[in-house]
């Protein structure tokens, strides 16, 4: 009898080192593949048969019933389920679960409640608009770690202790009150990043979480309150102002002594107020932000503008400065460009003593822009660079773009080192 070739010496091969695997080395190859294609794997060996029903990490989405166009995808949903919790052996630590395009939301609440004992790392993202009412149940998951939840609905048991390890929450489109969220936020003492999102009308929500270092906040800004966060190092603050008078940047940003990083988008805020309010002219503090983010400002608006103001005049300690300015072509205004456009006298008392480097979107060369630009320059001692991003004007005829530059590039500068660099980021 002939030996056998090469090629079919190593097919012969093959099963025999798969199926000898050893288990944990099983283990880490289920994990790193697809749940549809770990299941799968139980056709390989013996050995492998079922050994999927000890994975300890599962995802469950849409792609498990997209190949099955006869079956609807709830009927699906719930016999893979069904599965899950007859087969499935030792614990399961993080699960997530995808199904926001599923147009019948199932009942997950049995699946929460096998999971609750063990699971450290739970993602729920829910069908849209349904606002699935979760079960108490998921109050009494105690090893949670991280727990992000999508269109839901959650109402904590008034004996609710806490979730005493977890280290980050993502509420999005959760429907809830602000006493309940307040009260979810304040029973997490190890709580390190927290973002929120919501479209609802709520209360004033009191952030108390001395550990937190991360917050993202997309909704009514004046609505929120960061009474106890003095480790909170970066803040992202997403939404629309209701009333101007609402908005108290002192009462939201009280205990942030620690804080470095802010990103502020008004969004579409018209910033209306009644006939003889002021904004104040800065915080009754300063902060130690070294990086300011802008999202979206418009710089002839004077209460948004005004708001703004107050908050650049409140950090001495400013490195990085990023603006997107948005509506800024107020060079051709006529009898109400004093009220718009902005003053030098201003800006007078606004300085950048260790501003390194700034950057400004969308630039076009707007009256306002360009006194900006020229204030920021003579009162920026140690500036680096000065970015602009110059998609916009370069739409602009030729002549008019080379007059820009040349008024910028003779704007006085104090900093010996600044140097100005025109950039496409389209």
């Amino acid at each position: 009898m002939m030996p056998p070739t090469g090629r079919e010496c190593c097919q012969s091969l093959m099963p025999d080192i798969i199926s000898n695997l050893p288990h944990n080395v099983i283990d880490v190859i289920l994990i790193l593949i697809p749940f549809k294609d770990a299941v799968r794997t139980s056709v390989l060996s013996k050995k492998w048969r079922y050994h999927w029903c000890r994975r300890t990490e599962l995802t469950l989405d849409e792609s498990l019933w997209k190949q099955r166009e006869d079956l609807n995808p709830t009927v699906r949903f719930r016999e893979i389920i069904s599965q899950l919790l007859t087969l499935h052996e030792g614990p399961i630590t993080k699960f997530t679960l995808d199904i926001v395009h599923l147009k019948r939301l199932p009942e997950i609440d049995d699946f929460i409640y096998f999971l609750r004992n063990h699971i450290q790392d739970l993602v729920l993202r829910l069908p849209l608009r349904k606002q699935y009412a979760l079960p108490s149940t998921l109050f009494t998951c105690s090893q949670l770690r991280h727990l992000n939840l999508h269109s839901c609905s959650i109402y904590h048991p008034s004996a609710f202790a806490g979730f005493d390890k977890l280290i980050s929450l993502e509420l999005c489109g959760v429907s809830t009150s602000s006493e309940l969220l307040e009260s979810l936020i304040s029973h997490c003492p190890l709580l390190e990043q927290l973002e929120l999102s919501t479209s609802e009308d709520l209360d004033m929500i009191e952030i108390n979480a001395p550990m937190l270092r991360f917050f993202s906040f997309t909704g009514n800004i004046s609505s929120i309150y960061l009474k106890n966060v003095p480790r909170l190092v970066e803040a992202f603050l997403l939404g629309d102002i209701e009333q101007t008078e609402s908005l108290d940047f002192a009462k939201i940003f009280e205990s942030c002594s620690a804080l470095e990083q802010l990103s502020l988008d008004f969004l579409s805020s018209e910033f209306v107020a009644e006939e003889g309010y002021k904004v104040p002219k800065r915080l009754p503090f300063n902060l130690n932000v070294r990086r300011f983010d802008l999202l979206d400002i418009s710089l002839v608006e004077s209460y948004k503008l005004s708001h703004i103001l107050c908050l650049l005049r409140s950090f001495p300690y400013l490195e990085y400065l990023e603006m997107q300015v948005i509506d800024e072509d107020d060079s051709d205004t006529d009898e109400d460009e004093d009220e718009e456009s902005l003053q030098p006298e201003t800006l007078s008392d606004l300085t950048f003593n260790h501003l390194v480097e700034f950057q400004l979107g969308s630039f076009i060369g707007g009256t306002s822009e360009m006194q900006f630009i020229k204030h920021l320059l003579a009162n920026s001692p140690v500036l680096e660079i000065l970015v602009i991003n110059r998609q916009f004007l370069d739409k602009e005829p030729l002549d008019t773009r080379e007059e820009i530059f040349t008024k910028i590039s003779n704007f006085p500068r104090t900093s010996p080192k600044a140097e100005i660099v025109y950039k496409d980021f389209s």
